[in-house]
């Protein structure tokens, strides 16, 4: 079966579908993520790792010789969030803690996460541990501020910055190709960070722009070739 080559609207309508599908192919994909503290606790039975906490810190209550950790990062969600970088260590941690009666000892993990997900004009503490000897029915929460004053959580009980780090922000939105914040929830203290995202977010990027003009010169050859075929 021989088939036809592709004359006037038929031509035109291939021209065009290549070319959007050529810009749309082209177009880089980004992804967004939060710069926020993902919280973790000693993966059961599995020696030092770490597992996602099912709990926030404010309800989950570590028994005695556990381990929690906190890390900050950018992270899309649960799934891709980043784990601290020190093992889930309580012997590491607290053995020169020595244990009290009507206590408990919770050894807390605190890494402050890279230069590349920090804030614009901030530098992450380096990674710390500390032993939190607390009350026996004591919260996460509670041993983290035993450790690592001052905290700063959002009206809405989001854990927004320990040990001060970062001062201002609370898991606003990161795009995931310029690396810059596109919107921030406002931190208990009062301070709400910058939406250094919103500068020229509404708008269509330049290599779109420049897709569309193409797309629309192949459209404008396509035409003036149909024509010249006909008056052919």
């Amino acid at each position: 079966m021989t088939r036809r080559p592709l004359t006037g609207t038929r031509a035109l309508g291939a021209v065009l579908l290549a070319g959007l599908l050529a810009v749309l192919g082209a177009a880089p994909a980004h992804a967004d993520g939060y710069r926020y503290w993902s919280f973790w606790q000693q993966a059961a039975g599995s020696g030092q790792d770490w597992a996602y906490a099912t709990q926030g810190p404010a309800t989950l209550r570590p028994g005695d010789g556990k381990v929690v950790g906190f890390r900050f990062a950018v992270s899309k969600d649960s799934a891709e969030a980043a784990k601290p970088r020190t093992a889930a260590d309580f012997g590491a941690v607290c053995d020169r803690t020595p244990a009290k009666e009507g206590a408990k000892r919770v050894a807390v993990v605190l890494d402050f996460g890279t230069p590349a997900d920090a804030p614009g004009g901030e530098n992450p503490p380096a990674a710390r541990t500390a032993c939190a000897q607390v009350a026996p029915d004591a919260s996460a929460a509670e041993a983290l501020a035993a450790v690592a004053k001052p905290l700063r959580y959002n009206s809405d009980a989001l854990l927004c910055a320990i040990a001060g780090y970062p001062r201002t922000g609370c898991g606003e939105k990161v795009d995931g190709g310029a690396g810059t914040p596109a919107q921030t929830k406002e931190g208990q203290d009062g301070q709400d960070g910058k939406k250094a995202g919103d500068e020229g977010d509404g708008g269509p990027s330049a290599g779109l722009i420049g897709g569309i003009a193409i797309v629309a010169a192949l459209g404008a050859a396509a035409v003036w070739q149909t024509r010249r075929r006909r008056r052919g």
